[in-house]
């Protein structure tokens, strides 16, 4: 075996019908219970066997000296990823925002196995580039046309040093989305709030939850774009009262810009990215974060535009 050879870690979820059988314990079992709901199991069949097919083209793709791990997306948060890995993620875009908050320089490939379903924002090549792509990661080979797209992570930091990153969006509050308490800070601007939280997001984030909320608001925040060093934050459904304020409810931070959340909430604060709860940050009373851009970024591969 080649000992230079790049280690490829292959990230994976639970197809539909993985899932179905997870939870129903048969497969049998699982049409009845979408037969008995008038939806149709030959529909998510059709899913699986495009994404059990376009892994299985990803497999075979690699090459025979590569060290191979395959990691589900449930096993994440327990994985240790080398410096020197390559991560080959097979499967939709948020699974490679799932990823993406445990990298640190490695490079990252998305491959979009069932296109009819999925838009491929992030994972964008079909299965059958996987080899193009990995002669590319090889030797570089500037003639293969990829390149690197740095996307921007978003970083909360507790005052203890705990850190989490995120792709699209950290939410700062309460577990349950129930009312929030703190006092949120940005430069010299400080007010106490009630509301249902905070969610600062990325470029990358800016067509997801973020867009959905700025939408709704009578003066929009500008969203960055996906490969801009900046975060555009917003504070959801905030409650004026005599105690607590409205008036710093959105806003963006670049470069050294830092907003500072001092919680007020006894039980239930806390602090996740990208929808992922497994590995949440506690945000009990008088506990702080900060929230700016990230010193890091996902390393994204994409087809070179020449």
């Amino acid at each position: 075996m080649n000992v230079s050879a790049p280690r490829l870690i292959v990230v994976t979820r639970a197809s539909p019908v993985e899932a179905l059988v997870q939870r129903h314990g048969t497969q049998s079992q699982a049409k009845f219970y979408m037969a008995a709901r008038k939806q149709r199991f030959d529909v998510v069949a059709a899913q699986d066997q495009a994404i059990q097919t376009g892994l299985a083209t990803v497999l075979a793709a690699v090459p025979p000296d590569w060290r191979r791990v395959r990691v589900d997306r449930g096993d994440l948060d327990r994985f240790v990823f080398r410096p020197d890995d390559v991560v080959l993620v097979v499967g939709q875009d948020g699974l490679v925002a799932n990823v993406a908050k445990y990298l640190d320089g490695q490079l990252c490939i998305g491959v979009n196995p069932d296109p009819q379903t999925w838009d491929g924002v992030l994972c964008r090549h079909r299965p059958e580039q996987v080899p193009a792509i990995l002669r590319w990661v090889e030797r570089r080979y500037p003639t293969l046309g990829y390149t690197i797209e740095p996307r921007p992570l978003v970083v909360g930091e507790r005052e203890d040093g705990q850190r989490l990153y995120a792709l699209n969006e950290l939410f700062i509050g309460h577990r349950s989305h129930q009312s929030a308490r703190y006092t949120l800070q940005l430069g010299d601007r400080t007010e106490r709030q009630s509301s249902s939280g905070i969610i600062a997001c990325t470029g990358t984030g800016a067509t997801g939850w973020a867009r959905s909320i700025n939408g709704q608001r009578a003066a929009p925040v500008p969203l960055p774009n996906p490969t801009e060093r900046a975060i555009a934050f917003f504070v959801r459904e905030p409650f004026p009262s005599v105690a607590t304020g409205i008036t710093l409810d959105g806003g963006a931070l670049r470069n050294a810009d830092e907003l500072r959340i001092t919680s007020e909430m006894s039980e239930g604060g806390a602090l996740f990215g990208d929808g992922m709860e497994g590995d949440a940050i506690e945000f009990a009373a008088g506990q702080t974060v900060a929230v700016r851009v990230a010193d890091r970024a996902l390393q994204l591969v994409v087809c070179n535009p020449r």
